[in-house]
């Protein structure tokens, strides 16, 4: 809970109005141990109310993502995932033939990161990555 609230504190901060219905997707993000899709945190909610609809949780959502507190990740074949920044970077590894995720860890992605900020003078957002190919068990 003090994530949840600490979230909530900090758009009220920033002069958001924070709805009945903003807070409920919000304490369904924060209290996830899991990434969760925008769906996903819809049904759970349904389960207690009927108040909130689709739409109000995608731009809660978006309004956490452009606030820098929560990161989108496309897992591919339309899914969306979300997870609040308290999960601090991480990688996906998702298997195309199969749909297994694997976690990675992000400081391998130090050195690719270094040489785009170098050579090409961009800087990447490498917190919430996925990245296609097979993996062992589909080779």
């Amino acid at each position: 809970m003090p994530h949840c609230q600490t979230l909530l504190d900090a758009l009220r901060q920033k002069g958001y109005r924070l709805t009945p219905q903003r807070e409920m997707i919000i304490q369904a993000i924060a209290h996830s141990d899991q990434h969760m899709t925008a769906e996903a945190i819809f049904a759970e909610i349904q389960t207690r109310t009927q108040a909130v609809n689709l739409a109000t949780v995608y731009r809660t959502l978006d309004l956490l993502v452009d606030q820098g507190f929560a990161t989108r990740a496309d897992l591919g074949e339309g899914q969306i995932v979300y997870a609040t920044t308290e999960h601090g970077p991480h990688i996906h590894l998702v298997c195309r033939g199969c749909g297994q995720i694997i976690d990675a860890n992000p400081e391998l992605l130090l050195p690719i990161e270094g040489q785009l900020q170098s050579e090409h003078h961009f800087s990447p957002d490498l917190n919430h990555l996925s990245i296609f190919g097979i993996c062992e068990q589909c080779k």
